[in-house]
Parts: C-alpha cells; structure tokens; sequence
C-alpha cells in the first residue's frame, strides 16, 4: 500500500530567524518521525519531506499557523516505502542556488500560468493572444534526460548557476513567443523568469507548481517520460507513482541545493 506521504513545497519570503526557525522545525520533523530535507534562507523556505499523512499534515499545520507560511501550498504524492533516510534542516545563502543577487522573488513573482491552461494552449499550437508558445525546462541536463514537455527548449545546464548565462547567449532567440519556464516543482521556474523578465523579455510565464502539480491536475498531456526527484522514488510518472523504492538522501545531493553533511 502506498502510506506514505510526499510533500515539497517553497515558498519566497522573508527569513531573519533562521537559526531559532531550524531548532524548532528539526525538533517538530522528528516528533513526527518525518524524514526529509528543509532548507532555510534569507530569501525563503524549500522543503521536501515524507512520512504517515497524519504526521506530514500536522507538520504543515504548524507551518501555516507561522504567518509567513500561512498560504505555503505543497505538492503531494504517495510511495510505499519511506524515500528519504534522514532529516535535514539546513541553513542556506540560497533556498535554490542561482549566484545572481540581483533576484529577490520575495520582492514580487513573476507571472504564472495554471496547468489546465498551459494544456489548453498546447492543445490549440498557441496561446489566448494567438502568439506562439515555447516550454523551457529550467532543470539540469540529466533530469531532463528522464522526461521533458513535447518540444522544451534544454540548454544543457549542468547545474542551476549556468542557467543566466545560458539564457544571455539565447535571449533573442526567445524574443516574439510567449515563453513558459518551468521545473519539477516550481521554484527554479520562478527564479529564472524574473530573471529573463529582467534581461527584457517581456512575455514570460512561470508553471504554477511545475510539472508536479501540472500532473497532478492534468495527468501527462504533452509531456513525455517521467519527472526525476531527489530521492529513493527516482522518477514519477504522470500519475505520480514511483519508479523507484530505496531509502536515499538524494534530495540533499541536489547540485542546486548542495547541502552538506
């Protein structure tokens, strides 16, 4: 039976308790006996975490009664076996590392779109204004390589810090479309279209909780292959079911995380 629930959820907002926040949610995660990662930084919250659906729900509540997190939404999925083998909370310069100071999604978000309507505009070739559209995968080289949307733009990026410099040597390339950057859960999506917003591309889009919740509210229209996580799930596909069922720590062996031991 799959009992156990999957959670990652970030959220961009201001932080300057970082080290009592750490003690507290690290002694809240245990109690509860959940495993996982959490980082923490001036810039906002990241969390992946799994354990019995009680245990993961109260964790969320105590999160959301902190009103900075009170609207924090997350993405569930459900595995058989416990995917993590640890519990991390970790203080970070970065919740998801880009190098580029200058972006502060805490100060303002980019412009999204909702799964269902992305599907739309996919269905029809073009989006409500007739203009044409493109999918770029915001994600690591080799997560791509497990499954991408039909058509993405992959500039190969071997780590989330090569993405401002991959998007300056294709800027033009994006300019005249309407562009929709996206990323397994939504966090990287977010980063770089503010910053593509901010080399002066003005139609960019970020997908709404990344493919996680694009297959959770629409299933697998248009994407092919299977979404790469950082944990001993591997891969889920388009009904968010595990390919893998190991123990693994991978989501602290994110490269854009880097969080060490």
């Amino acid at each position: 039976m799959n009992d156990i629930l999957n959670i990652a959820a970030y959220k961009f907002v201001g932080i300057d308790d970082g080290h009592e926040l750490r003690e507290r949610l690290l002694s809240q995660s245990r109690a509860l006996g959940l495993m996982g990662t959490i980082l923490l930084a001036p810039e906002g919250i990241n969390l992946f975490l799994a354990g019995s659906a009680d245990a993961v729900r109260k964790f969320v509540a105590t999160l959301h009664a902190d009103p900075r997190f009170a609207d924090l939404e997350t993405k569930e999925s459900w595995s058989a076996t416990q995917p993590f083998r640890r519990m991390l909370v970790k203080l970070k310069r970065e919740i998801i590392r880009m190098d580029h100071p200058a972006i502060q999604p805490a100060a303002g978000r980019a412009p999204g779109v909702e799964a269902q309507t992305l599907k739309r505009w996919l269905d029809q070739g073009h989006d409500d204004a007739g203009k044409p559209v493109v999918l770029l995968d915001t994600r690591n080289a080799f997560e791509v390589d497990h499954g991408t949307f039909e058509g993405a733009i992959d500039w190969r990026i071997e780590k989330f810090t090569e993405f401002p410099q991959a998007m300056l040597d294709h800027r033009d390339e994006l300019l005249g479309k309407t562009v929709v950057s996206f990323c397994t859960g939504g966090i990287r999506c977010e980063k770089a279209a503010i910053l593509m917003h901010e080399a002066g591309l003005p139609d960019v889009l970020q997908l709404e909780g990344g493919i996680l919740k694009y297959f959770e509210e629409v299933g697998g229209a248009h994407y092919r292959g299977e979404c790469f996580v950082f944990d001993g799930r591997r891969t889920l596909d388009a009904n968010l079911a595990a390919s893998g069922h190991a123990a693994s720590a991978r989501a602290a062996e994110d490269p854009d995380i880097a969080v060490k031991r």
